[in-house]
């Protein structure tokens, strides 16, 4: 190449750069290892626990304390391997049913709230309502969920309900009807200022570890094993009853027996339901009205079980069964 055309290659604004570039790549190169953009993909690999932070023993201890309290209640157990995960829980059931996001449940001469949060979120509200009481508090244990007073104790632990929580107002075992009352109006009236935090479920899914209803089969019999205390289990049951089964000719609450933990309903199966007219013409003897079954629980300490029984002349097959069981115990999950 002649003296001219190297003179008119370097004169050429988009050429006279590559020279440049190819220096800055090898020293970029050089030290990407050791120099300014070391690679520290592994230096975490082999890092140990350091010894933890501790203050003086002569501090002033009344001044030191957790600033953001969690109550131990119902959290997460460590899980040693895999663990499943669940989907989060919307405020809207199967069926359509709207959950409000505080609701009151009660059986016999009991009664408490049951909150669409975790016990970490419901917490802190419990802890903003005792400072607007004229109230004398003797003691408060976030790791118990705890709040005792002169007037009363406020408990509050995990619900039935994956993500929602119990709280309770009770002085020597027998509820405070005002506690609750008021109780109930601060805890909605704050989860309406902040809806973006509280106004959904969605964080069931940091309960994974929570236990679940389990069905077996015993012969041609379905049942529900279900991992609380039988008054406990009524109270919520009988609470989304009333909002499911609303349907006359399709399911139906008939009665209400608390001392016997039990229920009497009239169900049609989604099968009998969706009885077309020519199905009809064609199987005139097909008796399409609703089975009247009885709803039972089993107590047996900190466990129920759940049993669907014919209370009419005509008796529920397997198949139907499973299927008014799994409606049921959708309610719990």
């Amino acid at each position: 190449m002649s003296s001219a055309l190297k003179s008119s290659a370097l004169q050429t604004p988009a050429l006279k750069w590559i020279p440049l570039a190819l220096i800055t790549a090898m020293a970029l190169s050089g030290c990407a290892r050791e120099g300014f953009y070391d690679d520290r993909n592994l230096d975490y690999v082999d890092v140990e626990s350091g010894s933890p932070l501790s203050l003086p023993e002569t501090r002033n201890e009344a001044r030191y304390g957790n600033a953001l309290p969690v109550p131990e209640v119902g959290s997460p157990a460590r899980l040693s391997g895999p663990a499943e995960v669940r989907p989060p829980q919307p405020l809207t059931l199967a069926g359509g049913i709207e959950s409000s996001f505080v609701e009151s449940r009660e059986i016999g001469d009991q009664r408490w709230l049951v909150v669409a949060a975790d016990a970490g979120t419901v917490w802190p509200l419990l802890e903003s309502f005792i400072r607007t009481q004229p109230v004398d508090v003797n003691r408060v244990s976030p790791s118990q969920g705890v709040i005792d007073m002169q007037q009363g104790q406020i408990r509050l632990q995990s619900a039935l309900r994956a993500g929602s929580s119990e709280v309770r107002c009770e002085r020597q075992g027998s509820p405070l009807p005002s506690c609750l009352d008021a109780l109930d109006d601060f805890i909605s009236a704050r989860a309406s200022n902040q809806s973006t935090a509280l106004s959904s479920s969605l964080n069931a899914q940091r309960w994974a570890d929570q236990q679940a209803p389990m069905f077996r089969q015993e012969g041609e019999q379905w049942t529900v094993s279900i991992p609380h205390g039988a008054d406990r289990v009524w109270a919520e049951l009988d609470h989304f009853l009333e909002l499911d089964f609303d349907e006359e000719g399709q399911r139906d609450v008939i009665e209400a027996r608390p001392s016997e933990y039990a229920f009497v309903v009239e169900y049609t199966p989604r099968a009998l339901r969706n009885f077309s007219l020519w199905s009809r013409m064609m199987n005139p003897l097909t008796n399409t009205s609703p089975y009247r079954v009885r709803l039972t629980l089993e107590p047996g300490g900190d466990q129920s079980v759940l049993r669907a029984e014919s209370a009419g002349e005509r008796e529920l097959s397997a198949e139907h069964e499973r299927e008014l069981l799994e409606r049921v115990a959708g309610y719990l999950r």
